[in-house]
């Protein structure tokens, strides 16, 4: 592979052409041969990522507009969130986050999801995925939620079908 620095897109360009009621993953990083995945998310006033938990990747968030808070499960205060605060979500943790009465626009990146694979009561990888996950994938997005049975997507927000 022949890598180049090259710009992917310019952030305030992609939030002023995005509809104005537009909302989960905006833009998101889609080259081949990446390391890294990255996704523009908008969420609208009031709107929540459930709780959940990452249980491979260490996240960072950066927040561009709006506030919002996040809210850890183990206990303690919840972190307020503003424009240009920037949030690591560190792999095992336990969050919700909701976006306040201006929305909140942020920007995730982390290292590229290994693949699907079944994990036994053992801890030990067999490999492969689930004959039929089709009610864990987002409807808005398309990511696949780690939660057996998710109320929000963890990447856009977006509230799942009720089962």
């Amino acid at each position: 592979m022949n890598a180049a620095p090259r710009i992917l897109a310019v952030l305030d360009e992609l939030l002023a052409a995005a509809e104005p009621g537009a909302r989960g993953a905006l833009w998101h990083l889609a080259e081949s041969g990446r390391e890294l995945d990255a996704n523009l998310v908008r969420l609208p006033p009031g709107a929540e990522v459930g709780e959940h938990q990452e249980d491979v990747l260490d996240v960072l968030l950066v927040v561009l507009e709006g506030a919002g808070s996040v809210r850890r499960a183990e206990g303690g205060q919840g972190l307020e969130l503003g424009a240009g605060a920037v949030l690591w979500l560190p792999r095992t943790s336990r969050r919700a986050l909701a976006a306040g009465p201006d929305g909140l626009v942020y920007l995730t990146v982390h290292r590229r999801r290994p693949g699907l694979a079944i994990k036994p009561r053992d801890g030990a990888y067999e490999g492969g995925e689930g004959p039929c996950m089709l009610d864990r994938v987002c409807p808005e997005c398309g990511r696949l939620s780690q939660d057996p049975a998710p109320v929000f997507c963890s990447r856009c927000g977006e509230r799942f079908p009720e089962r």
